[in-house]
């Protein structure tokens, strides 16, 4: 049985509007989750894409009518975002996932949704980025080694690619540039570990750039458009995909986890050209936009074998660019935490 939605928004006004945008559950979610057995939790739920995520399970267990328990476990040193979590019907467990006594005491469930990491800072705090992103699998994994786990990595596991080549795909190797992608391959490994040792059944979540209009490759070239600021254009070409999008595409991966663990590149399907994305924005702001250097190697994702299997975006880039750049014009938040896409060394 198929799901009806409301159409899309042309413009998305406020926060409250964000988030019910981004949590609200495609037909293709609500199916899902009539067929998925047991319950849900997400952990590291009090970063960028938790929260969000977190209430799009929920809330298409509600839509498809049936009884799910999702758990949702971070520090929460956010204010209020736990108590706004409880309201929506999520279990919230306060929980520091580098303490090997706090993970004993999580419920065991079937669905593992890990979103734990550190990237934002890493280049400042190594020592922490590796603590984060390589010992902290280290304890989740043998805590859940009966569960199904989709474990968020990263598109910086792989290398640049040269402008013209087609971006990485499930089939390349992997050449993290720089520490912080080094410690992505580093969470791989831990959990590959796990499935191979112990049948732990997993899948790679290698996301290249969600967007939520308060940050992501596209918010951060229609900002530099915005403020008169020259576009770096070092970097060529970026990926870019609508973090509900993201959300629906992690949920349903539930389904493809297995052991050895399957990686999955996760995007956009088209490339975005920096430069175009610029004249797209300025075009919408009536100014004009500045530039400044020369295309190189870029960090791009072929995301074909993901919307083979899960299918396409619901939000097209056309829409993507008329989102952030209303959210722009119009003085929406920023998370202040740019994706330094235009980065080559791998310091972020």
């Amino acid at each position: 049985m198929s799901t009806e939605l409301p159409p899309l928004p042309d413009v998305v006004h406020d926060e409250p509007e964000l988030e019910a945008l981004l949590s609200r559950p495609s037909a293709a979610d609500v199916d899902f989750a009539r067929t998925l057995a047991g319950d849900v939790i997400v952990l590291g739920a009090g970063g960028k894409m938790g929260p969000s995520l977190a209430r799009r399970v929920q809330r298409a267990a509600d839509a498809a009518g049936v009884s799910r328990r999702v758990l949702a476990v971070a520090r929460f040193s956010e204010p209020g975002l736990r108590d706004a979590l409880e309201r929506d019907g999520i279990e919230t467990i306060v929980c520091d996932l580098l303490d090997p006594p706090q993970v004993s005491r999580l419920p065991r469930v079937p669905n593992v949704l890990f979103l734990a990491g550190r990237k934002f800072g890493s280049s400042g705090r190594p020592d922490l980025t590796w603590a984060q992103n390589v010992v902290v699998p280290s304890i989740v994994a043998p805590h859940f080694r009966d569960s199904r786990i989709v474990v968020f990595s990263s598109g910086n596991v792989y290398p640049l690619v040269t402008p013209g080549f087609p971006g990485s795909t499930e089939r390349n190797p992997t050449d993290p540039v720089g520490e912080y992608a080094q410690t992505c391959v580093g969470r791989e490994r831990v959990f590959e570990h796990a499935s191979r040792e112990r049948s732990t059944r997993c899948l790679f979540f290698r996301l290249f750039y969600a967007v939520d209009l308060r940050y992501g490759t596209l918010v951060d070239v229609a900002r530099k458009v915005h403020g008169g600021e020259p576009v770096d254009l070092r970097v060529g070409h970026v990926n870019a995909i609508w973090q509900g999008d993201a959300n629906s595409y992690a949920f349903r991966s539930l389904s493809l986890c297995d052991t050895p663990p399957r990686p999955l590149v996760v995007t956009g399907p088209e490339v975005v050209s920096v430069r175009a994305a610029a004249e797209a924005f300025a075009r919408r702001f009536g100014r004009e936009p500045r530039f400044a250097g020369d295309p190189g190697p870029a960090l791009l994702g072929d995301p074909a074998l993901c919307a083979s299997l899960l299918g396409p975006p619901e939000v097209p880039l056309a829409r993507l660019l008329d989102w952030v750049a209303a959210w722009v014009r119009e003085g929406g938040r920023s998370l202040g935490k740019p994706t330094h896409f235009e980065a080559t060394d791998g310091r972020f």
